[in-house]
């Protein structure tokens, strides 16, 4: 994804939301949401990335990529996730951007109701208009892009976020990307090994940028993970989750996928 395209899908966010805003104002929304009673209870998606007996798998229902194209022209995000759950996945994430990625509310909202693990909502949130759909329609947690945001911005949905009861998974490229999410009060950092401005994938990015995570952050390595090795090395490393969906999404079986890559990492 070049510099270009990163802004376009920012510029093309802000577009479409500004056009669901039209249909459902935003103090409509803060009202909708408000009604859905307390947040006590919360945080189920950085509990399940905590667990130290087993590995934990964030699997992606996503049918497009802006770089490989579609991925599954038969798409169905509900049974995907189901399998993904029986599986044993930690945690699901559900692409939601609609232009680039084929994405749609609708598919979190019928995951969020045909599984119990945690669900992420998956897209380039920009505004709290965003963060608002993303826990009307269910899920546990949202997506935060560094590249995507300045520093006030990230720090302002990132306490959104939290008001609402809702974990934000910051993803990162660099060190230099580390320490703005960090200073934003991160505690999970999706480390994307995939350069959003080439498009090129190296998993050492993963290995590079774990060496300044500080103790108590989740770390997440995201893009590029293929085999039971790549997750058994990087867990040495200290990563505590990944983020897999192209390899899952390209198999004609995603849950029987997801099950043998488990199968293939040691727990312990």
């Amino acid at each position: 994804m070049s510099a270009d395209l990163l802004g376009t899908i920012v510029a093309a966010t802000r577009r479409i939301v500004e056009v669901r805003e039209q249909v459902e104002p935003l103090p409509v929304l803060r009202e909708r949401v408000s009604r859905l009673g307390s947040v006590a209870g919360t945080g189920r998606f950085h509990q399940a990335l905590a667990r130290p007996d087993r590995v934990n798998v964030i699997a992606e229902c996503k049918r497009r990529s802006p770089s490989r194209g579609v991925l599954r022209p038969e798409y169905d995000p509900v049974a995907i996730a189901r399998a993904y759950a029986e599986a044993g996945a930690a945690a699901i994430s559900v692409l939601t951007e609609p232009t680039f990625f084929d994405g749609s509310l609708d598919h979190l909202r019928a995951v969020r109701a045909a599984v119990a693990v945690p669900v992420l909502r998956k897209d380039f949130i920009v505004s709290e208009y965003q963060i608002l759909e993303a826990k009307a329609a269910g899920a546990d947690a949202v997506l935060l892009i560094v590249a995507a945001l300045d520093p006030v911005e990230l720090r302002a949905l990132a306490g959104c976020a939290a008001g609402l009861g809702l974990d934000a998974l910051v993803e990162v490229h660099d060190a230099e990307e580390l320490r703005v999410a960090i200073d934003a009060g991160a505690r999970i950092v999706g480390v994307n090994n995939r350069n959003l401005r080439t498009l090129e994938v190296d998993v050492k990015a993963s290995e590079a940028v774990i060496e300044q995570m500080p103790a108590d952050v989740i770390a997440v390595s995201e893009s590029g993970l293929r085999t039971a090795d790549d997750l058994a090395r990087l867990r040495g490393r200290g990563y505590r989750a990944f983020l897999i969906g192209e390899r899952l999404m390209t198999v004609p079986d995603p849950g029987q996928a997801l099950r043998e890559l488990l199968a293939g990492v040691p727990c312990s």
